[in-house]
């Protein structure tokens, strides 16, 4: 067996025509612009290109962008009201704060300062705990994109076992309840899981956020499954590669997400829907279907 692979650019490219057709109906009928700010503070250099990347997907699906960039030093009571001002601009729908963060500034307190109506990135405590009881809300971007890159391949998820590898707020906790929203039986297995190959093995459904190169190769995949690889790991050589060891894996698997290629652009591509969903609810219009 060769796996088929899931192209996530595909996909992505997809579902921002998408956003951009529903952007016009905004614009057009509504005199409505959907507003993005990102917030980043420091000069990571990967942060920067992704903001950058945000930014002009942003532009071409008629979105309008504010990058706010803080230099390294910036103390949290500089951001955080920079977050306030935000979450009072109408002009700003959707805040995005870029992580990871300088040392002195905790995360934590940041997201929860965003108005959770504008929290683009789903990550505010109303917003997953409105998750985690199957409430509308906004909901995480790489786990929202994980789940469409899996109902491409597999429309009906009932009853099939879902196995997540990673137990991160961003993307293996969120994981498991939109899997359970499609009627999966969901196993999680983090970094303290004992025989992790034989769990892997079991799923219907894959999926590994753990952020370890090659943690998964074909002795942990079921014949047929689905693989949706969230790592991204960077070599020494500047090989970006995700966790599970593809080669090896697509001889086994039914499908399978390549790294890059794969989730990476369809975080993005959920991040410019859930900003036109916010826009719509903060007006009181019907959120759109955007698959």
């Amino acid at each position: 067996m060769v796996a088929e692979i899931i192209d996530g650019k595909k996909l992505a490219l997809q579902l921002r025509d998408s956003v951009a057709r529903h952007v016009d109906v905004l614009v057009n009928d509504h005199k409505i612009m959907p507003g993005l700010a990102v917030i980043i503070v420091g000069d990571d250099p990967a942060s920067h290109i992704y903001v950058n990347n945000k930014k002009k997907l942003s532009a071409k699906a008629g979105i309008r962008s504010f990058v706010h960039a803080l230099p390294k030093g910036a103390s949290q009571d500089e951001v955080l009201k920079l977050v306030q001002a935000l979450n009072k601009d109408k002009k700003v729908h959707g805040i995005l704060v870029q992580l990871p963060l300088p040392k002195q500034i905790d995360a934590n307190t940041v997201l929860r300062a965003i108005d959770p109506a504008k929290d683009v990135d789903g990550l505010h405590t109303e917003n997953m705990g409105r998750l985690m009881m199957g409430l509308p809300g906004l909901v995480p971007c790489t786990p929202l994109g994980c789940i469409a890159l899996i109902k491409s391949v597999q429309k009906n998820l009932t009853g099939l076992h879902a196995v997540v590898v990673g137990r991160s707020n961003l993307v293996g906790k969120p994981m498991v309840h939109l899997l359970l929203r499609e009627n999966c039986t969901v196993t999680v297995c983090h970094s303290r899981s004992h025989q992790l190959a034989h769990m892997t093995r079991q799923a219907d459904i894959l999926i590994v956020a753990a952020g370890k190169k090659g943690l998964v190769s074909v002795d942990g995949v079921k014949p047929g499954a689905i693989v949706i690889d969230v790592g991204i790991n960077r070599a020494a050589t500047g090989e970006i590669t995700g966790d599970v060891d593809f080669k090896s894996v697509s001889e086994v698997a039914g499908y399978i997400t390549p790294v890059p290629g794969g989730v990476g652009p369809m975080t993005i591509a959920c991040l410019l829907g859930n900003t036109v969903a916010a826009a719509c609810r903060q007006h009181e219009l019907t959120v759109p279907h955007l698959g």
